[in-house]
Formats: structure tokens, C-alpha cells, sequence
């Protein structure tokens, strides 16, 4: 029996996903109304159909065709698990993944909707079992956590096969801990996460004080709100 995705292979085999070597996001080319993009990183975007709602699209630029079988792998290796999307399969330039609802931490932040400590706990679950299987849970974020019901599904899993200790998500749970019931109920603009964003890129992780850097972020809090 063919697989259902299967289905939408001569429609993304149209769609057509452009990178550049300066780690910016990528740019898009359709050919149907039918498709639907609901996310672009720096190597790849991902679609919907609306024919076939329940599968997502990871479609890659020529540039990084490579990390495709890579991801597709570590999906293979995650199978089992409920934090993270349903692998079904891989097309030339995509693989091919569950369709996830729910909203990222970071438009929580944006739209002041609170997240429970609930969803800490389970990236943390779903980090062990990462790591159970051989694997090394980095770029974990606020655009790669969807918050369901109260609880996380992690998405984007293609550095998971990268060496390095990336402390990302570490920093994030410890400002949820540290001052996040304060602005939980706040919708935070997107000029100030940006800011924060840029402030965290160009660190130096030598010498980088984590509480130094969390009173020029409590300052830049200050300022927005008098």
C-alpha cells in the first residue's frame, strides 16, 4: 500500500527553496495555492497541504540537500517518543513529518499567553531520552517548542547529530525560573526579543556572565515599561 504523503510528491517537488552562505532565512517558490508555508529556518522551509492536512513538509535548498538524510535519521532514532513530530517518510529535496498545532514559546512571549512549568519538564524529558539514543539535543529554542494543551513538542531536530554543548535551552530555563513570573502575562514586543537576540549572538561564551547579562535585559525591561 502507498503511503498517503505520497500523494504530494509531484506538488513540493515543484516547490522550490532558496539559501544563501550568510546563515539568513531562506526564500520560497511555489507553483500551486494549494501549498501552504508554515515555517522557514535558515535551510529549509516547511509546507502544508491543504489536501493533506495532517503531514508537513520539510523542503531544503540545493545548498543544504545534504542534512536531509541526516535529519531523516535522527527521526528514525526519536521513533517511539510523543515529544516530537511523527516521521513518515522522504521525497528527493524533503522529508516528510506530522503536522503539529499549537503555539511556539516565542509567540507566547509575543501574544502574553503564560506557559506552564509543565512544558519546562517536558523538553527536559524529551532532551534525556535525545540523549538515550545517542544523540546530542542542540538548538533548542523558543521557535523549535510548541506549547499543546499545557504540555511541549519539540520540532527541528537537524542538529541533533552535531558535537558541541549548546547551552541555549540551560539559559532559557534558568530566565524562566529566575524572572519569568514577571512578565508572563505580558506580551512582550518583538523589538525588545530581537534585541535580546542580538545581545545573546554576540556573546562570548569564554567569559560570559550569566547574570551580567540578565540585569541588561531586566534594564532594557526597565526602560520599555517607564
Amino acid at each position: 500500500m502507498v503511503e498517503q504523503w505520497r500523494q504530494a510528491d509531484e506538488i513540493i517537488s515543484q516547490v522550490t527553496v532558496y539559501s544563501t552562505e550568510d546563515n539568513d532565512p531562506v526564500t520560497i517558490k511555489t507553483v500551486s495555492h494549494d501549498v501552504r508555508c508554515i515555517g522557514i529556518g535558515t535551510d529549509a522551509a516547511v509546507f502544508t497541504l491543504d489536501t493533506l492536512p495532517g503531514y508537513a513538509f520539510k523542503v531544503y535548498s540545493d545548498m543544504a540537500i545534504e542534512k536531509k538524510d541526516a535529519e531523516a535519521d535522527v527521526y528514525e532514532r526519536l521513533r517511539g517518543s510523543d515529544f516530537f513530530p511523527h516521521y513518515y517518510g522522504k521525497g528527493d529535496k524533503y522529508i516528510v513529518i506530522s503536522y503539529e498545532s499549537g503555539i511556539t514559546l516565542l509567540d507566547c512571549l509575543l501574544q502574553g499567553i503564560p506557559v506552564p512549568e509543565q512544558v519546562i519538564l517536558d523538553v527536559e524529558e524529551a532532551r534525556e531520552f535525545v540523549r538515550s539514543k545517542g544523540l546530542n539535543p542542540r538548538d533548542i529554542h523558543l521557535k523549535n517548542v510548541l506549547m499543546q494543551d499545557g504540555r511541549a513538542k519539540v520540532l527541528d531536530v537537524s542538529e541533533y547529530v552535531k558535537e558541541g554543548y549548546d547551552k541555549r535551552w540551560e539559559h532559557l530555563v534558568w530566565a524562566y525560573h529566575t524572572f519569568y513570573s514577571g512578565i508572563s502575562e505580558v506580551k512582550v514586543p518583538s523589538w525588545i526579543l530581537d534585541t535580546i537576540k542580538k545581545w545573546y549572538y554576540k556573546l562570548d561564551n569564554s567569559s560570559f556572565n550569566l547574570e551580567e547579562f540578565a540585569q541588561r535585559v531586566s534594564q532594557l525591561f526597565s526602560k520599555w515599561k517607564s
